[in-house]
């Protein structure tokens, strides 16, 4: 298994030894950086287990980056895209702009960041990934393709039938989290999404409900999600497993 999005370095030493470690059956795991300081500390945990590969940006669900915060992060990208193997984790801050009823104007400084990073994406001919829902993700697509950018990794995808064609036509991909088993509206992205572009997740440490409800989000949940996916498409487990597997390994080229 791969876990093609998770924020590892937001747990503790001991969890992350125990993720890594627990389940022979996980190969990789893309661990996804918040800031500046979230990147450092992906690419260190990154050098001490080879199983994490990590990937750089700015989560958009905060305050934008100071110009001068902003360069420094993309020249620190520049200088370290070695082993990075994708830009993330990026995009448009949807539940912020609710919570705070963000005007078009405020939320201007969220989308020139977005395109600065898949502008950055192109340039170093790398995968991006996203935290684009609902009706941020028609912006998302706009860029995308003003960009030609076609290897995009819509994670924890919500939003609506047209765009969901529109992102499966044009190729981009979404992962799934263990919410699949209990929320319908995953369930029926699943159904319609081709399999080939479809990756698991978890999104780790967030924590999810039904049989995961006070538990820690660990990869392991990845396997009751792959079996809800494998019951959704009327295919085997395993056939779902090699799927989801090899999609994670070819996309971000691991």
């Amino acid at each position: 298994m791969i876990d093609a999005h998770i924020h590892l370095d937001h747990y503790n030493n001991q969890e992350i030894k125990d993720i890594i470690e627990r389940d022979p059956s996980l190969e990789a795991l893309i661990s996804v950086s918040f800031d500046l300081e979230s990147s450092k500390k992906n690419m260190d945990l990154a050098k001490i287990y080879s199983k994490v590969k990590p990937a750089y940006g700015y989560h958009p669900e905060q305050t934008p980056p100071t110009e001068e915060q902003m360069d420094e992060l993309f020249n620190w990208i520049k200088s370290n895209q070695k082993n990075m193997v994708a830009i993330g984790e990026v995009g448009l801050p949807y539940y912020l702009g609710k919570e705070q009823k963000l005007t078009t104007l405020q939320r201007g400084p969220y989308i020139e960041l977005l395109e600065a990073f898949i502008k950055l994406s192109k340039e170093l001919e790398k995968p991006i990934i996203l935290h684009a829902v609902y009706e941020d993700a028609p912006i998302v697509c706009d860029l995308l393709e003003r960009y030609s950018l076609p290897k995009a990794h819509f994670h924890w995808f919500k939003g609506d039938s047209k765009t969901i064609k529109r992102m499966a036509e044009n190729g981009y991909y979404i992962s799934v989290t263990p919410d699949v088993l209990y929320e319908e509206e995953i369930q029926q992205l699943v159904q319609f999404y081709p399999l080939q572009q479809i990756m698991v997740e978890t999104d780790g440490p967030w924590p999810f409900e039904g049989p995961f409800t006070g538990k820690m989000t660990h990869p392991s949940m990845m396997k009751e999600s792959i079996k809800i996916i494998s019951q959704i498409k009327k295919l085997s487990i395993d056939e779902v497993y090699h799927h989801v597997f090899y999609n994670a390994k070819s996309f971000f080229s691991i």
